[in-house]
């Protein structure tokens, strides 16, 4: 399933919608929320550079780690071309996110800086400043993709680093306004959720499209190492644990799947979760107090039931209650009208309309329209 969140930022958003978002989340207990993000980013990568992407280009914002980290990941999975075709650009908000290090260094606080700075680099020296911020991702994607129709991605290694600094809403406003630019294709982050209260955590989610969500394996602390002991040296750096996704579909329904991963010197690798943690194909319900679904009696009782206007078409004489049967019944000293019988008639192909009074009162003009006088 994470292969699917994959293909989802890939493939984009259709036109007239919001671009397709995804929260990885992670928290001590499973704190390898950086490799699933890593892993989506090279698969992205991947495939803007091999032309399968609807997005042309990519916008990282660098906050917990530096340019030249990303620059020898994206090598060391086989993607070099970043000079003959630049389709990627970085907000380098690693180095100096205050701008402390430029202001020192102008006022002889401190020696020169020396920094590694790419041909497709930005020094982002403002973090408190997402307006800034905002207008400098668009800049850049523009001038990846040009001012046409193309459309780029844009991800943010972790949204924790910019609630240090900024508050809630106007990180959400941020991601919204990222979200509804025309020619964003895709936007993912990483979020450290224990770092933050539930209501940060529910606001990032309901703003995402895909949610992953790491957990770690059911295994107690025991069994762990003692399955440690019977590994060797090259297993044990292995990481192992499972991630939970959550897609929301253009239709409304919600699709949550279960996948194990491991993490090693290659990279990252996903299988089917174990049969006691899987959750496969669950479409969420709310909970209420009551059953939404039929059992199998009710289900054959309620097709069992005849309706009052049904014909049976049993072959028997069809009978229509004309509406007057219950106002007849009610009077002292009158007889019941009976059921009006009608021959049974072969299907002709053709519809009739019988019309009965409601009752015998009611005036012969009352059949008329009564806006038949005006000049309409």
């Amino acid at each position: 399933m994470a292969e699917s969140v994959c293909r989802a930022l890939r493939d984009g958003s259709m036109e007239g919608e919001h671009a397709a978002a995804l929260t990885v989340k992670d928290s001590m207990k499973c704190p390898y929320g950086h490799n699933v993000f890593n892993h989506v980013l090279t698969q992205l990568s991947s495939n803007i550079l091999s032309s399968k992407s609807q997005s042309k280009g990519l916008v990282l914002v660098a906050l917990s780690q530096s340019p030249s980290f990303y620059y020898d990941l994206l090598r060391s999975r086989g993607i070099v071309d970043f000079v003959t075709n630049k389709w990627i650009h970085i907000l380098d908000g690693y180095n100096d996110p205050l701008g402390w290090k430029k202001w020192l260094s102008e006022h002889d606080k401190i020696g020169s800086i020396s920094s590694e700075i790419f041909a497709s680099t930005t020094i982002f020296r403002n973090i408190k400043d997402l307006d800034q911020l905002l207008s400098l991702i668009i800049e850049v994607g523009k001038g990846l993709v040009g001012q046409g129709k193309g459309r780029f991605s844009v991800a943010i290694d972790s949204v924790s680093e910019m609630l240090r600094h900024v508050s809630l809403s106007s990180l959400a406003g941020l991601l919204s306004k990222l979200r509804g630019h025309d020619q964003i294709s895709s936007t993912f982050w990483l979020l450290h959720s224990d770092l933050h209260d539930i209501k940060a955590t529910a606001v990032l989610e309901y703003m995402s499209t895909m949610v992953i969500t790491l957990e770690q394996t059911s295994e107690s602390f025991d069994q762990q190492q003692t399955i440690l002991e019977n590994l060797s040296l090259h297993e044990q750096n292995s990481c192992k644990g499972k991630i939970q996704v959550r897609m929301k579909r253009r239709n409304g329904r919600v699709r949550v799947t279960c996948e194990e991963f491991d993490i090693d010197q290659s990279g990252m690798k996903f299988s089917s979760a174990s049969p006691e943690s899987a959750t496969i194909n669950q479409s969420l319900l709310p909970k209420v107090q009551f059953n939404l679904q039929l059992t199998e009696k009710e289900r054959m009782d309620k097709e069992n039931v005849v309706l009052p206007f049904e014909h049976q078409g049993n072959g028997k004489t069809i009978q229509i209650y004309d509406g007057r049967r219950a106002l007849t019944e009610g009077k002292k000293g009158t007889e019941p009208t009976p059921t009006q019988q009608l021959p049974a008639v072969e299907d002709s192909g053709k519809g009739d309309i019988i019309y009965f009074r409601d009752s015998d009162d009611e005036m012969p003009d009352s059949d008329e329209d009564p806006d038949d006088d005006l000049d309409i």
